[in-house]
C-alpha cells in the first residue's frame, strides 16, 4: 500500500497547493497568482506569515485523515514525525486563527479539486443533509457563540434529538462533493438546497437536464416548479395520496449513496467531532473534512482507483 506521507505529498503537488514541501519561501498557492482575491486578507506592513497557505490547508486536509480530533495533538505530531514536510512551526493559537480566517479559500479549493475530476460531468446528483452536533449540555447550549445558528432538531433517520446545525450536501453518485452548506437543525432542507442553486447558478447551469435523488422531504409544488425552471430533473420517493412517479424503481440502491457519503464523513473524518466552538471554528473545520474528502476523490480518479471514496491509503 502506498505510504500516507507520498500519498499526502501527490494530492498536495499535483493538485496544484504546493509546489515543494521544506524548501523555505517555495511554498505557495498557484491558484493564489490567478484568484488573489481569495487570498486571506494580510496589512502590506504585516509580519510575513511563518506558514503558507498552501500548508495550513494541507495540514487541515492531512489532521482530518488522519483522525486527529484536537489541533494540539495534531501539532504535536506534526513536530515530531513530520518536521521534514512542515520545517516551519506554528502555535495552536495562530493555527486555529489563520484556519478559520481561510474559509473562502478552502471553499474555492474544493471547487476546484472537484472540477478536475472526471466525476464532475457525472448527471446524476444525491441531495440529503445529516446532523453535525454541536454541544451535548443544557449548559453549552446557554453558553455557546454558536447559539441562534445552531438550534435544537430531530434526525428522524437516527430516531434522536440533538442541538447543532445540518450539513446539506449534493454529491455525485461517487460521493464527489458539488454543493453544500450548513443550515440550522431546523432549516427547511428545500429552502436551502433552492439557496444553493441560486449562490452557484455556474454549476446548475452547466449541468443542464441533471437528475437530482432526494428523499421524501423535497416535495411541493412550487419547489419542484423551481427545479423544472432550473432545468432539473426531480426524483424522489412517492408520497402518500400521490400518483406514481417515474423512475421509482432506481430510488433504492442510489439513495444510498448519499448516506453512505455521509457515513464517510461522520465514521472516517469525524464530522460530528470537529470541536469547534465558535461559528467561524464550525465552518473551518467542516470544510477541512468536505475538502479532505474532495482531495481523496480527487487523487483516487487521478491514480484510476477501482473506489473512488475509499479512503483506505490515507488511514492511520
Amino acid at each position: 500500500m502506498t505510504s500516507v506521507r507520498s500519498v499526502f505529498f501527490d494530492v498536495c503537488r499535483g493538485s496544484g497547493l504546493t509546489t515543494w514541501f521544506g524548501t523555505p519561501g517555495s511554498t505557495e498557492l498557484r491558484m493564489l497568482r490567478d484568484w488573489p482575491d481569495f487570498a486571506p486578507a494580510r496589512p502590506v506592513t504585516g509580519t510575513p506569515v511563518t506558514l503558507s497557505d498552501a500548508e495550513l490547508l494541507t495540514m487541515a486536509v492531512m489532521s482530518a485523515l488522519l483522525g486527529f480530533r484536537s489541533e494540539r495533538r495534531w501539532l504535536r505530531y506534526v513536530n515530531a514525525h513530520l518536521a521534514g514536510m512542515f520545517p516551519r512551526r506554528i502555535g495552536q493559537s495562530g493555527y486555529n486563527k489563520r484556519l478559520r480566517k481561510s474559509f473562502f479559500l478552502l471553499i474555492r479549493v474544493i471547487r476546484m479539486r472537484a472540477m478536475d475530476t472526471s466525476l464532475w460531468s457525472d448527471d446524476v446528483w444525491v441531495v440529503d443533509s445529516t446532523p453535525v452536533q454541536c454541544g451535548c449540555s443544557r449548559e453549552t447550549v446557554k453558553r455557546s457563540d454558536a447559539a441562534g445558528w445552531a438550534e435544537y432538531g430531530y434526525c428522524a433517520s437516527h430516531s434522536r434529538y440533538f442541538w447543532g446545525l445540518r450539513l446539506h450536501l449534493v454529491c455525485t453518485l461517487h460521493g464527489l462533493p458539488v454543493l453544500f452548506a450548513l443550515a440550522g437543525a431546523k432549516a427547511d432542507e428545500r429552502e436551502v438546497l433552492l439557496g444553493m442553486l441560486e449562490a452557484a447558478r455556474d454549476v446548475a447551469g452547466a449541468h443542464p437536464g441533471q437528475t437530482l435523488i432526494g428523499d421524501k422531504n423535497y416535495f411541493g409544488r412550487d419547489f419542484e416548479a423551481d427545479l423544472t425552471g432550473r432545468d432539473l430533473v426531480l426524483l424522489r420517493p412517492v408520497r402518500k395520496g400521490e400518483a406514481k412517479r417515474s423512475g421509482q424503481q432506481l430510488l433504492k440502491p442510489l439513495r444510498q449513496v448519499i448516506e453512505s457519503v455521509n457515513w464517510t464523513l461522520k465514521g472516517q473524518l469525524d464530522l460530528e467531532q470537529h470541536g469547534g466552538r465558535t461559528p467561524e471554528g464550525i465552518l473551518a473545520r467542516v470544510l477541512a473534512r468536505i475538502l479532505a474528502l474532495t482531495a481523496a476523490i480527487w487523487h483516487n480518479d487521478k491514480t484510476s482507483q477501482d473506489v473512488k471514496r475509499s479512503l483506505i491509503a490515507y488511514d492511520h
